[in-house]
């Protein structure tokens, strides 16, 4: 299927630079499709959507070969050079229309209510300010609009929360793309005023040993109808 406008990259600044991340990352998640089921994981994820679709971090886009063909469009936003290139070259071979563009969570490159449907893909645990993210998620998603989020963060008890606190305020933001591992994805929905859908904990990959990133949230959310929408403070 041809690409119908993907993005080239060639922006004068982009919103991340991260090359020796994206490098590893690129190889890396290929090999976890397989060894950690995240090819699985993104079937269920993506099950069931229909419509007009905005993938937020759509990474090296793995996750354009599992959407369903009731899906319209996807707009795929990738602020990082190296992993956006990727996504058009996937983009290329997907059984649907995907858009590659250029552009950051926190600043949406589109217009408001456009889409049916936002996906969230380990995506949160990077965003430089989640509140204004999610509120540009809302922003752009159509009332009764649909979130599909697999996303990782805090859990485990308090000594694996007390690490990944630790590693957020030292080594791994800058070892791993600006990840933090202690944000709670699932509140963070709650807080911007997503109404949460049916979501389960499970920790990936799902034997051996827990790792600080290994605590995740598959699930749904969704923005409220235009009549539940709270009036805005005067």
């Amino acid at each position: 299927m041809p690409l119908r406008s993907a993005g080239s990259g060639k922006v004068a600044r982009d919103a991340v630079h991260h090359p020796l991340f994206a490098r590893y990352y690129a190889r890396a998640s290929v090999a976890a499709e397989t060894r950690l089921g995240m090819a699985r994981l993104r079937e269920r994820l993506l099950a069931g959507l229909g419509g007009r679709v905005i993938e937020i971090g759509a990474g090296n886009g793995l996750n354009f070969a599992h959407y369903p063909g009731t899906v319209a469009e996807v707009v795929a936003i990738e602020p990082e050079r190296l992993l956006r290139q990727r996504a058009v070259e996937a983009a290329l071979r997907a059984g649907i229309p995907v858009d590659v563009v250029p552009g950051c969570a926190e600043a949406l490159p589109v217009k408001s209510e456009g889409f049916d449907a936002v996906v969230l893909s380990l995506v949160l645990c990077s965003v430089r300010d989640l509140p204004r993210a999610l509120a540009e998620i809302r922003r752009v998603l159509r009332p009764g609009g649909e979130v599909r989020f697999f996303e990782h963060g805090r859990g485990g008890g308090r000594a694996m929360v007390l690490t990944q606190r630790a590693l957020d305020r030292t080594v791994w933001p800058a070892l791993s793309g600006g990840c933090h591992l202690s944000r709670d994805p699932v509140g963070a929905l709650r807080d911007a005023g997503f109404e949460l859908g049916p979501y389960r904990r499970l920790l990936v990959p799902d034997k051996g040993p827990a790792l600080p990133c290994s605590y995740c949230a598959l699930g749904t959310a969704w923005r409220p109808g235009r009549g539940d929408d709270p009036v805005p403070e005067r």
